[in-house]
């Protein structure tokens, strides 16, 4: 097969090299053209992403990746058009299509008859069916679901470990109508492979969900329910604060029966989906109070982490306080939605002078964020907000002058704070 993907970022470059390790030719596009110029050198444009080095390098040498910005281009010579570009949503959940639409276009205009075209964005429910359908029927002159096929598969892994994700979770399909769906099913069994799951109701692999829109929901169901789950694992923390209970002994204690899945509890929900796609759930669903609540709870963390502090500390006016970490979750060069700027925020409201460290990025980096990057200051109190593994070495001599830690992920070693007031969120 010639497939085309369009958009290398941390999703779509791993799925591009995917599909040339099965022995498909894949044409990547990417308006970036410092991108494009390294993925054809076999050289990653980003680092983090397990393996994706050498299998990048692999693909390239042998022929089946190349990389070009002319999209349309790319999509004629394709049978199979996959598309990865960023949607973007504002603060109050409303998705911001731009950078979509432009590539919709785009593939439209390289659209030939019969070829599939899948897109593994995270979308509000029925936007595959009322928006790219139409969009591509226009720009390309074809009927959609006649001349060509048009499903949503909505990508499901984590940056630095997506070729394992992509084995490990079945692949959900579902298209515009029934030639759609079973075009696209037969696409992905072409391209993937998959791990032998006993836990799951039916085969891993390929699931065809019948619709777009079942699709659409599935996608954003998982991941509301995961900041649903976290949400009431943070107001059973603050409950246990407030009433001197170790909320994860009661969490344990909780998902040792077999029907309760607690999350755990912590400062910040972060990333590019978690705190993203409930707000785009609730765009379809405004109604939904237990979604618009659990997002609520969740986004009121870092203030309640500051306000930790600040009970044990006392006046933060003027108090130098480090925040360790910028990342939105450990081992990830990424703050996208991070609980940093938000812990930062609640700080200065106080009057406290926050430093912020993170062992992935530089001090100009901090400092290009618009956070003050710690470069050896004395500080008296700190704020851990990223679960970064080099964390779980602190102890008390790496930061002398600090008498007060809150630590957000529970990430330090109690046993190696003894002597310092050390607090976690739940007790």
């Amino acid at each position: 097969m010639n497939i085309c993907v369009v958009a290398l970022g941390k999703i779509g470059l791993p799925l591009a090299v995917q599909f040339a390790t099965k022995g498909h030719r894949v044409i990547g596009a990417d308006v970036d053209e410092r991108v494009v110029d390294l993925v054809n050198a076999g050289a990653e444009p980003f680092p983090g992403e397990y393996d994706l080095d050498v299998r990048l390098k692999r693909a390239v040498d042998a022929g089946l990746l190349t990389a070009t910005t002319d999209t349309a281009a790319a999509v004629a010579e394709a049978e199979a058009v996959v598309v990865v570009v960023p949607l973007f949503v504002d603060a109050e959940g409303v998705p911001d299509f731009g950078w979509m639409d432009a590539a919709t276009k785009a593939v439209a205009q390289g659209l030939r008859p019969g070829t599939l075209v899948s897109y593994e964005t995270t979308l509000p429910v029925g936007t595959t069916r009322t928006r790219w359908a139409p969009m591509l029927a226009e720009g390309s002159g074809l009927g959609a679901g006649e001349e060509f096929h048009l499903v949503f598969s909505p990508e499901r892994v984590l940056t630095g470990r997506v070729f394992a994700d992509l084995r490990r979770y079945p692949k959900l399909v579902g298209g515009i109508d029934e030639a759609s769906t079973t075009r696209g099913v037969k696409f992905y069994e072409q391209v993937l492979d998959f791990d032998e799951r006993p836990d799951l109701p039916r085969p891993n692999g390929v699931w065809d969900l019948g619709t777009a829109e079942a699709a659409e929901l599935a996608k954003l169901a998982e991941t509301t329910y995961r900041d649903v789950n976290i949400g009431l694992a943070n107001q059973f923390a603050r409950f246990s604060d407030a009433h001197g209970i170790d909320v994860q002994k009661v969490i344990e204690a909780c998902n040792s029966q077999p029907y309760s899945h607690i999350h755990q509890p912590g400062i910040a929900v972060g990333g590019h989906c978690i705190p993203v796609y409930p707000r785009m759930y609730l765009w379809n669903d405004p109604a939904a109070t237990v979604v618009r609540s659990a997002r609520e709870a969740n986004a009121a963390m870092p203030e309640y982490a500051v306000d930790l502090l600040a009970a044990a500390y006392g006046d933060l006016s003027g108090a130098p306080v480090l925040v360790l970490g910028a990342a939105y979750r450990g081992g990830v060069k990424e703050t996208a939605f991070s609980g940093v700027f938000p812990t930062v925020e609640a700080l200065r409201a106080r009057g406290a002078l926050p430093y912020v460290s993170d062992p992935l990025y530089t001090a100009e980096e901090l400092t290009a964020l618009g956070l003050l990057p710690h470069r050896g200051e004395k500080v008296t109190a700190a704020i851990l907000q990223a679960d970064h593994a080099e964390y779980r070495a602190l102890t008390p001599a790496d930061l002398p002058d600090v008498t007060v830690l809150v630590d957000g992920r529970r990430a330090t070693d109690p046993e190696a704070w003894q002597g310092v007031r050390r607090i976690v969120i739940g007790g």
